[in-house]
């Protein structure tokens, strides 16, 4: 089908992988669980436009430039585990803050924007995707752009649907957490936590 071999293991790899737990889908859930359901779109939108810029890089082969410059994939894994921890400490802060200056923690006016920043400053994932991609890819088919394509659009549908489960779960959060002030801040501890172990992760390997 358009050059894509083996299509209903790669839909099946495609649900596997992204639901494994990452810093694009915490984010997305942590501001829709502090800002709300329009705000967790626009961090959505802000995780498919990195995805697809990924993806778009990987299919021209930024990938292999990577493998072919160590330095330069090294100083992208840094810089990304750099912004990781940042925002790790940033949560925390926030989660033992006095309740009388207690503040949204993910208090940027563009979650949009973060989000793409988020996903773009992760080098493994160029790697990931095109060791992924290629291997539903027919090497004889006339036009290998369109067998990305169709990849491409089946990923970003997978993880509309996961990051729209996300928001609506993380506006479900939110509303209980406002009766439990200890909870809410315990819970923006964790999610700080678990960044800063995606930095660590990023960083070591």
């Amino acid at each position: 089908m358009l050059g894509v071999t083996d299509l209903w293991t790669y839909v099946i790899g495609t649900i596997a992988v992204i639901m494994l737990p990452g810093p694009n889908s915490l984010y997305v859930l942590a501001t829709a669980a502090q800002r709300g359901v329009r705000a967790g779109y626009r961090a959505a939108f802000g995780v498919f436009l990195g995805d697809g810029v990924l993806m778009f890089a990987s299919a021209a082969g930024v990938a292999s430039l990577l493998r072919a410059f160590p330095p330069l994939f090294t100083v992208l894994k840094w810089g990304g585990a750099a912004y990781l921890t940042y925002m790790g400490i940033k949560l925390l802060i926030g989660a033992f803050r006095p309740k009388h200056n207690a503040a949204p923690v993910l208090d940027s006016p563009h979650p949009f924007r973060r989000a793409l920043v988020i996903s773009l400053m992760n080098p493994k994932a160029i790697l990931f995707f095109i060791s992924f991609f290629i291997q539903f890819v027919d090497p004889a088919y006339a036009y290998p752009a369109l067998s990305f394509l169709v990849l491409a659009v089946i990923l970003q549908i997978v993880s509309a649907l996961y990051l729209t489960a996300l928001i609506f779960g993380g506006n479900w959060l939110a509303a209980a957490f406002r009766k439990r002030r200890k909870a809410a801040a315990a819970g923006t501890a964790a999610v700080g936590a678990l960044f800063i172990g995606f930095a660590l992760k990023l960083a070591t390997s």
